[in-house]
């Protein structure tokens, strides 16, 4: 059987200088074997002199490249042959000041930002960790601040008594010795485009490969792009089909809002800002979402539909958004991308390591599941308006959601005051539960919302929740 080259392993004829480069490689890499004496498909030729190689070989790697491989010679098929062990080294490794690394079976140099993230990675350190030296507290949005302490509530309960805007930073570790790191520019930054030229998402629609026929750039603080992303798609870009729960009407856009949403956080969080602006495509029968920025070593592609571990590229930028109650710690934030097109009746969305960058496709239903769906919902539809029967249809209860939004359209009231009205005895988990929801959806809002934890806190419907309310009695 032909033995082949790959990540680990490289085969050369003879020794030479071009070995080094490969040594550099693997050391820079995840560490492999070099085999001197076989030739390009694996067949044994030997080497002469081989047992001298023994202690040239290390020194010279030694004193060029600063490390010592093991050596050992070895037969096969009565040959002489040299096998070079290289251990993965955490510090960066270069040859004659050049730094290479394994790309398959080959061994290419870096240089640029490919370069930079890698002596970044070397040093323990992710990106968005190292300092901005142009920003100072003045470039900081006390709102966006403000924003986080409510989203992050669930997750940090005492933020709510931290006025101080250098203090929350401070406990986020986006402050160092007073100077503020890069995270803090993105996550919560008046304008972080203008230190960083490609932190901002494009949105782009098409009719046809080439015929783009409406953009946006959608920028701000990580946080603003999440939202008005979503909230330019909804209202400009794709288009929503009216489903029925029970007798009242969803308005559901082509892909699953929960999927696109996960999808741009996730693209936010792991994308490189070195590199390319985020890029959101919109085809007629598509949409696909690309990233700067390959995934971590040891994780595929194939490894994104299944349970696999979280790497982020940027360690603070994943643990603010996790502190806000938006991602998961566990690196399922995928699997949930895929879990919600299926319950959508949409295909597996497809991830794709391409152009120096990762990318999630999502594709619509075909044409004859889509014709099945719309006779099953108009059948419902008729069911419920009596048509088949004659008979008025039985209604079915409301959610708890909708009888919260209901009751806060006569005037704000409490969690106690809300529970009694509801009819129940104490204030329940479910209740709570709710109230988070519909205070992250925005459909709600608090009527004291610098004291989210104050005795006298009520609630309140939002213009979006009287919209909502209003579209719902619409369609009783």
């Amino acid at each position: 059987m032909r033995k082949v080259e790959n990540q680990n392993k490289e085969f050369k004829q003879a020794w030479n200088d071009n070995c080094l480069k490969t040594i550099c490689a693997f050391a820079n890499t995840g560490g492999g074997k070099l085999y001197i004496g076989i030739d390009d498909e694996g067949k044994p030729v030997g080497v002469k002199d081989a047992a001298k190689y023994l202690d040239d070989i290390p020194n010279k790697t030694k004193d060029i490249l600063g490390i010592t491989p093991e050596v050992k010679l070895k037969k096969k098929n009565g040959r002489e042959i040299l096998e070079v062990t290289v251990a993965a080294f955490s510090a960066p490794i270069s040859y004659h000041g050049r730094f290479y690394t394994r790309s398959g079976s080959s061994s290419i140099e870096i240089k640029g930002p490919e370069l930079v993230e890698m002596l970044m990675q070397k040093s323990g350190r992710s990106w968005d960790g190292f300092i901005e030296e142009r920003a100072t507290l003045k470039d900081i949005d006390p709102a966006a601040i403000k924003k986080f302490r409510e989203l992050a509530v669930a997750k940090i309960p005492q933020i709510v008594k931290e006025k101080s805007v250098e203090a929350i930073l401070q406990k986020l570790n986006l402050l160092d010795k007073g100077k503020l790191r890069r995270a803090a520019i993105l996550l919560f930054g008046k304008n972080p485009k203008q230190f960083y030229i490609t932190a901002y998402i494009k949105i782009g629609k098409f009719v046809s490969a080439t015929d783009l026929i409406s953009t946006d750039d959608i920028e701000g603080n990580l946080f603003d792009q999440v939202d008005k992303a979503i909230e330019i798609l909804r209202i400009k870009y794709l288009l929503s089909n009216i489903t029925y729960e029970g007798i009242y009407r969803k308005d559901n856009m082509e892909y699953p809002e929960e999927a696109l949403r996960e999808a741009i956080i996730n693209a936010v969080i792991h994308r490189n800002y070195m590199g390319a602006h985020t890029q959101l495509r919109i085809d007629p029968e598509s949409l696909n979402l690309w990233n700067e920025g390959g995934l971590p070593p040891g994780i595929g592609v194939a490894d994104l539909k299944k349970r696999h571990l979280s790497r982020p590229r940027n360690e603070l930028l994943a643990d603010v958004f996790f502190k806000a109650g938006m991602i998961e710690a566990w690196g399922r934030g995928t699997i949930k991308i895929v879990d919600e097109c299926k319950k959508a009746g949409l295909p597996e969305p497809e991830f794709r390591e391409q152009f120096g960058g990762l990318s999630v496709h999502f594709r619509k239903a075909d044409k004859a599941q889509v014709g099945a769906q719309s006779g099953a919902q108009s059948q419902a539809r008729s069911v419920l308006r009596g048509e088949r029967t004659g008979r008025r249809p039985e209604l079915q209860p409301e959610s708890l959601d909708i009888r919260v939004m209901r009751l806060l359209i006569q005037a704000p009231l409490s969690k106690a005051e809300l529970s009694a009205s509801l009819g129940h005895k104490v204030i329940s988990g479910h209740l709570n539960k709710v109230i988070r929801e519909l205070l992250q959806n925005k459909t709600i809002e608090y009527t004291i919302p610098d004291k989210p934890q104050s005795r006298m806190q009520k609630y309140r419907l939002t213009e979006k929740g009287r919209r909502l309310v209003a579209g719902i009695r619409r369609d009783k």
